[in-house]
């Protein structure tokens, strides 16, 4: 069940945070800062409580469907899938790439329904290291697979903008399951999501 992000209430407690801070919020460069807020989150947050299993419901048999001869016999790999997030730490955000490879089993399923996960699971509250596990989650117990490999690139507000203010540092996690928990399985992956980023 989908979760409405309450739009009133965000944009009221928005005009009491400027207040907080010391600022006029009726002033003329704020006084649609809170809407514009309401709006922000309702985009930022629209995946809470929504399922980041239903775009992997519609699957193709790889015996039995429409190009069996044009089906992989090895892993499906979807380099640099944008995606951005807010870190439930700071409420700021973080942003990089999602690489996703699976081995298929019977069932594949749309190059658009791995992007649909990503960004269902991105659009709430997260820490990167909860988001690859869940995104490997999503994928190795609703689709069939033999093996899930979830790599994630990202440069974090918290890290670039407050602290030590390191603009130039990301952050890469790594969630495996079936096969790819063996690192030597997912040598050739990584090597192959390495070398997108040339």
């Amino acid at each position: 069940m989908t979760v409405a992000v309450d739009r009133e209430r965000v944009a009221r407690l928005t005009h009491e945070l400027l207040e907080a801070i010391g600022e006029d919020p009726d002033r003329p460069g704020l006084k649609q800062t809170p809407s514009r807020m309401a709006e922000l989150y309702s985009e930022f947050f629209a995946g809470v409580g929504e399922d980041p299993a239903e775009p992997l419901a519609r699957t193709i048999s790889v015996t039995r469907g429409p190009a069996p001869d044009t089906l992989p016999s090895g892993a499906v790999l979807l380099r640099d899938i944008r995606f951005r997030s807010v870190c439930e730490h700071h409420l700021l955000p973080f942003a990089g790439h999602a690489h996703i490879a699976y081995l298929p089993g019977e069932q594949v399923v749309g190059l658009g329904a791995l992007v649909r996960v990503v960004e269902i699971l991105a659009a709430r509250p997260q820490v990167q290291e909860r988001l690859g596990e869940q995104i490997a989650d999503t994928i190795a117990e609703h689709l069939d697979t033999r093996g899930v490999l979830v790599v994630l690139d990202a440069s974090h507000g918290c890290v670039t903008m407050r602290g030590g203010r390191q603009p130039e540092a990301t952050t890469l996690t790594i969630a495996a399951r079936g096969e790819y928990t063996d690192a030597v399985a997912r040598t050739e992956l990584i090597a192959l999501i390495g070398r997108g980023a040339e």
